[in-house]
């Protein structure tokens, strides 16, 4: 695979090499001969042959400034022979990359700066909008991510999928990006305008009356259409412009030398936009201070934020093209061209992969972490924006509080991605493991005791100047920020690390099988129970003791998990190095010692002994 620019001249200059081969061979010929060839060569920057012909001349021309060797024949005469193996002259480095792959990374940094900054406001927003709207709040978001957003997410991958049968890559790039560009600006200058005339609430009202408050948040996604659109395409924009688009370009253009130095930096870039972007909610979240009595805030606020997407986005488009006009066609790009035989891949069914998962017991406790965190970070979220509109129920404000959050997000984030490469070389798997559940039951204590026992803890936060209220919005902020934080940069690692000492079949199938199953059902677990417990009880705040009760079920269910897997690792990994020690030292057995390693490894002092010791 070629791997820099550095290659790509080498390769010519094997070619000027392999064409001035025939050639310069019947110079040596000649030469041989002793028909006038000088018995020197000139060692300089424009070499010449000097012999009796003129096409001795024009043979050696090609290997001027080529590095170049004399080599004595047995008549005593000299022949020219070019350095295959030489290094390229003018290549530019800067930080130890040449300036294609410089330009390729800053390109591409760019690039994901730009989609993650728009991807943060329109988070940000869309929960403004589908909580505030008339008629809704935190309970919508269940049921928005049950029967809007999977479906429809599935319907886009589909859509996704056929188009690319039928474009190329740059087509299939402009054909997504831009329907989104178009309808977060319409939605803002067009659609936001016009909700009193679209939005159908007198209709959904009466049915509301028959039905019941239990059914309000369902009606409510009826009602409020519109921002539900919004809310959905704002998801898809996380999934399919991050995920697909971005990631499918950077494997495409990055080889696998440039992969492993880009990629771990935006990941630290990403939370660098989430703290610009943050400021940015901020400041048009504020714009209301200013303006006249009567003046819509929050229609302002949207046609500002909005209006940076779209630049952002046409940014990203442009930043595109010009990679693909100017970058892509001096640089050295993957052999995807070639074609390769298909591997198969291990792809199992629902039914397969719950028999595997129920099968063996690393699968399972790895399993039971991946649905718990998905579950927990549901219930908790739900419960705490339902405060947070409770505390700004102007749009205004709770998007100002979401843009603040955002920008804490990627501080801590960033912080802890740093922090953790410490974490896991001192205190190893096992307990970076165990951090993100611990966090989760700390904080959740804290805010459900805020929540749910509120009256009798009025006078003791009184004293430090808050409500309860406000409190619980402050306490449930820091638990999802620090949870998220330490899921990015402790959880995620820690759930990869647990694939390497298993065998490659158990690898293959387990990862196959966690894919199918825990991720989707980890993400719309919490949301089914809070619409069970919300129909049953007829309102998110009447079912939120319950809420608390399987959240610490859920996360003690976690640790023991956790506790557990770490110490099937532990083992896992000595015995890998027990058997390496036997192959290479060829010893009946091996004694273990081991230690922390890097990353959190366990890494094995052996001992090896044969049948003939003492001892």
């Amino acid at each position: 695979m070629i791997v820099g620019r550095e290659a790509s001249r080498g390769l010519q200059g094997g070619a000027v090499c392999a064409s001035s081969h025939a050639k310069l061979n019947g110079v040596a010929m000649r030469a041989s001969s002793g028909k006038g060839v000088s018995k020197r060569l000139l060692a300089s920057r424009k070499q010449q042959v000097v012999g009796s012909s003129s096409a001795a001349r024009r043979a050696a021309e090609p290997l001027a400034s080529r590095s170049s060797v004399v080599v004595k024949s047995s008549s005593g005469n000299n022949k020219v022979v070019l350095a295959a193996a030489s290094e390229p002259e003018g290549e530019r480095k800067f930080l130890g990359m040449s300036m294609i792959s410089l330009c390729k990374f800053v390109s591409l940094a760019f690039m994901f700066f730009c989609i993650l900054f728009n991807y943060t406001i329109l988070r940000d927003t869309k929960d403004v909008l589908v909580v505030t709207a008339p008629g809704s709040g935190a309970e919508i978001i269940p049921f928005l991510k049950t029967w809007l957003n999977l479906p429809l997410a599935f319907g886009f991958m589909w859509l996704y999928a056929k188009l690319s049968d039928v474009m190329g890559p740059q087509r299939l790039f402009y054909t997504i990006i831009f329907p989104f560009l178009a309808f977060f600006t319409s939605f803002a200058f067009i659609i936001y305008p016009l909700k009193d005339f679209i939005h159908p609430y007198g209709p959904v009202n009466a049915v509301l009356e028959v039905v019941g408050d239990r059914f309000a948040a369902p009606l409510a996604i009826i009602a409020n259409w519109s921002y539900c659109l919004f809310y959905v395409a704002s998801e898809l924009w996380g999934s399919v412009v991050v995920s697909v688009l971005f990631w499918g370009f950077a494997n495409q253009i990055c080889t696998v030398d440039e992969a492993k130095q880009f990629y771990p930096l935006f990941g630290l870039g990403a939370n660098v936009a989430l703290i610009f972007s943050g400021r940015a909610v901020k400041y048009f979240s504020q714009v209301r201070a200013n303006l006249p009595p009567g003046v819509d805030g929050w229609g302002m606020s949207l046609r500002g934020m909005m209006s940076l997407v779209l630049a952002f986005g046409l940014l990203i488009a442009l930043n595109y093209w010009a990679v693909n006009k100017f970058l892509l066609p001096k640089a050295n790009l993957p052999d995807s061209a070639k074609p390769k035989p298909k591997k198969k891949k291990e792809k199992m069914s629902v039914p397969d992969s719950l028999k595997f998962l129920a099968g063996q017991k690393y699968i399972r406790d790895l399993a039971t972490l991946v649905v718990a965190y998905g579950i927990s970070i549901n219930l908790v979220e739900v419960t705490w924006k339902s405060k947070i509109k409770a505390q700004f129920p102007n749009p205004n404000d709770y998007s100002a509080f979401m843009g603040d959050f955002s920008t804490y997000t990627g501080v801590v984030t960033f912080t802890m991605m740093i922090v953790s490469r410490f974490i896991f070389r001192k205190f190893g798997w096992g307990t970076a493991a165990l951090i993100t559940p611990i966090v989760l039951f700390v904080t959740g204590i804290a805010f459900f005791s805020l929540v749910l026992f509120s009256d009798a803890l009025t006078p003791s936060i009184a004293a430090l100047g808050m409500t309860p209220l406000f409190a619980a919005v402050l306490v449930g902020a820091a638990q999802n920020i620090f949870s998220k934080s330490s899921k990015y940069s402790l959880f995620d690692p820690c759930k990869e690390m647990a694939y390497i000492p298993l065998d490659q079949e158990t690898k293959v199938k387990g990862k196959a099988a966690i894919d199918v199953v825990c991720n989707p059902l980890g993400k719309s677990g919490g949301a089914l129970i809070q619409q069970f417990l919300i129909l049953g009880f007829g309102s998110l705040a009447a079912s939120t003791p319950y809420l608390a009760v399987c959240l610490f079920a859920i996360i003690g269910i976690w640790i023991k998990s956790s506790i557990s897997l770490n110490g099937q690792f532990t083992e896992l990994t000595k015995e890998d190095i027990k058997a390496e020690l036997k192959k290479s030292d060829d010893a009946d057995t091996v004694e273990v010692k081991s230690k922390m390693g890097e990353g959190g490894m366990v890494e094995g002092e052996g001992v090896a002994m044969s049948s003939t010791s003492e001892d």
